[in-house]
């Protein structure tokens, strides 16, 4: 039985298809179902639709189930539709019609509204953590390497000096603005919508308030219309967020794709880090960073994904809907994953410290000379013309001597305030991870 099923049999092709991979996917939401539906007990004894008998008896099912989620006991069974299904079946089967009055003031389609905004904001507590753990790794290379000179381009040409403490701490720096859209997708999707029901809410007199304050969450989406409006509103934001990180990651490891080519030679890894041709014995590849680079750009389209796949849908539920769980649960494995194994290459990244000496990069040097003679009283199109002369008849010679003294170039990093910068959003979600785990705790132990 299907807990909507009527006086008849679905048709067992179209049940497969509708229920597609529901039953999989709905793994990763599992425990946040149950706390969603342990929050939402307590307000319908609190409005006396439960008893306190009905009460403790539903809480104390719903802790067996979570407990069983935890140590990987639980299961959704073949033909149950979904984890919704699979909680309110079993808590009937044990508590008889007392377990049926689970779903009294809620639609499965603010069920797993919740579920998934649970699931989300959880997942990014972890993406934080991996983020941090990367930036202080580029932080830290960043301060170790920061007088070691390399090549900066333009237009894949040799263009003016660098530092490898200046490119480390710029993909540290983009990753700091990473968490800063993060945050933004953060305070949108910690908005409570449960009690929206199937999107008109309930004539039951629900306490969404409580339900919000049971479940950390710091508000509620108000209109019921507006909250089932912000399935795929919710997830793109989320999904884009994850793919200005991605973004991040994917343009760090092109960087490195490139650099430790033999035409580069800026930096390499241990050999048991690399990967080798099957063919060409002196080969040693960066297949992590590419697959780095390639799984990146796939998580940068998932937004894009649930953008065609929410186009022109009017408000209120559609089944299309179900179809953005796959792409997004995906792609936050993914990004995790991407994550860790930056940092974990990174740990033994090994750079070249004095791949400015050679020959080729001599020019690079050349906007130093320029501003030295505009420095001495030279105007700038002159000391432009006659650096370009002394180029066009060899007599150019580079000096290594730098004075780069502004914020944020060579001679100034400003690790110091970038490190602030992530400090200050790394605290944000500090903050609201202890206020989510004080309630969460609370709301189990009620």
């Amino acid at each position: 039985m299907k807990i909507w099923q009527k006086n008849y049999d679905v048709n067992k092709i179209i049940e497969d298809f509708t229920i597609g991979k529901d039953n999989e996917l709905d793994m990763e939401l599992a425990k946040y179902d149950v706390l969603g539906s342990l929050a939402h007990i307590a307000m319908l004894k609190d409005i006396n639709l439960l008893t306190e008998g009905e009460h403790n008896k539903l809480r104390s099912g719903l802790i067996e189930i979570f407990e069983d989620i935890e140590i990987g006991r639980f299961l959704i069974q073949d033909g149950i539709e979904d984890i919704h299904s699979q909680v309110e079946i079993i808590l009937t089967n044990k508590l008889g019609d007392i377990g049926k009055k689970i779903h009294s003031g809620r639609s499965r389609n603010d069920q797993v509204l919740l579920d998934l905004k649970l699931f989300m904001r959880n997942e990014i507590q972890e993406i934080v953590a991996l983020t941090q753990n990367l930036f202080n790794r580029l932080i830290n290379l960043s301060e170790t390497f920061q007088d070691i000179l390399m090549p900066g381009y333009t237009h894949f040409q040799v263009a003016m000096p660098s530092s490898f403490g200046l490119w480390f701490g710029a993909y540290a720096e983009s990753l700091s603005d990473d968490l800063l859209n993060l945050k933004a997708a953060f305070e949108i999707i910690n908005q409570n919508p449960l009690g929206s029901a199937a999107g008109y809410g309930s004539s039951f007199p629900l306490n969404r308030q409580l339900t919000t304050d049971l479940l950390g969450f710091d508000s509620m989406n108000y209109n019921v219309v507006y909250a089932q409006m912000g399935r795929g509103k919710a997830e793109k934001i989320f999904a884009n967020a994850l793919g200005l990180i991605a973004d991040t990651l994917g343009k760090l490891a092109a960087d490195i794709c490139l650099y430790m080519g033999q035409d580069f030679g800026f930096m390499t890894f241990p050999d048991e880090y690399t990967t080798g041709s099957s063919i060409m014995p002196h080969k040693k590849n960066p297949d992590v960073f590419e697959l780095i680079r390639g799984k990146c750009n796939q998580i940068k389209a998932v937004s894009n994904e649930i953008s065609l796949l929410t186009t022109n849908l009017p408000a209120g539920y559609h089944r299309d809907m179900q179809l953005l769980k796959e792409s997004l649960i995906h792609s936050i494995g993914t990004l995790k994953n991407c994550l860790y194994m930056s940092e974990f290459m990174l740990s033994q990244i090994k750079v070249n410290d004095s791949i400015v000496q050679q020959d080729k990069y001599k020019y690079l040097f050349s906007v130093e000379k320029v501003n030295q003679l505009v420095l001495a009283g030279m105007s700038f199109r002159d000391a432009y013309r006659k650096v370009g002369e002394m180029i066009e008849d060899g007599s150019f010679q580079p000096d290594f001597d730098l004075n780069h003294s502004h914020e944020g170039s060579i001679g100034n990093l400003c690790n110091d305030r970038i490190i602030e910068k992530m400090k200050g959003l790394v605290q944000f979600f500090e903050n609201k991870s202890d206020k989510i785990k004080i309630a969460i705790e609370k709301l189990k132990e009620i």
